[in-house]
């Protein structure tokens, strides 16, 4: 790291029960020098057995709307934190989520793509398409990769990309031969697409 450059920042969203530590080793992967990384904890703790905690951006059946609006308020804060800190230009940032950070990433980022130059969908879904459709921006080129298991409901990621085209975006999107979790497969196919 050198203060006197100016780096692309990646933000990396955690899934459900897990922690900012979860992703951080993408970074050795994707590129050791040329980012900044910056892995968040999601706001809610999550007791998943005897001295064990996870952390969640909303709990699980929870449908409370102000629960997601919480999170999505204390990421948007985070956001700029972030790039004020590490001296990030707007569009100069990619959100990447896993699971429930994914489905994160697609609330927080199809509406910012002043501030996010893509979004990167592992192992996610939109869960609301009406609610979502309201955030869209006029101009609907932000660059999206979208990754997927075929054995990790399929059908939840089919039709988000359907939504996706249906409104605009030409995403970027496979299927793998994985379950719910990020393969060497879609890293390979990833990391191109990032640089």
């Amino acid at each position: 790291y050198d203060p006197n450059l100016v780096y692309p920042l990646l933000i990396l969203l955690h899934g459900f029960g897990a922690s900012m530590y979860d992703l951080a080793g993408l970074a050795r992967i994707i590129d050791t020098r040329g980012y900044i990384y910056v892995c968040p904890n999601a706001p809610i703790a999550i007791d998943l057995e005897p001295g064990a905690v996870g952390f969640a951006w909303t709990e699980p059946r929870n449908n409370d709307p102000e629960q997601v609006l919480n999170a999505e308020k204390k990421l948007d804060g985070f956001f700029q934190e972030a790039m004020e800190k590490h001296r990030v230009a707007p569009g100069n940032a990619l959100l990447l989520g896993f699971s429930q950070g994914g489905s994160m990433t697609y609330r927080c980022g199809l509406g910012r793509p002043d501030l996010f130059a893509g979004l990167v969908a592992l192992s996610c879904s939109i869960r609301d398409t009406e609610e979502m459709r309201q955030k869209l921006p006029q101009e609907r080129n932000q660059p999206i990769f979208i990754a997927h298991g075929l054995l990790d409901n399929i059908e939840r990621a089919q039709s988000s990309r359907e939504f996706l085209e249906a409104e605009g975006y030409t995403p970027t999107y496979t299927e793998y031969n994985m379950g719910h979790e990020i393969s060497e497969e879609v890293m390979n196919d990833l990391v191109p697409w990032i640089q």
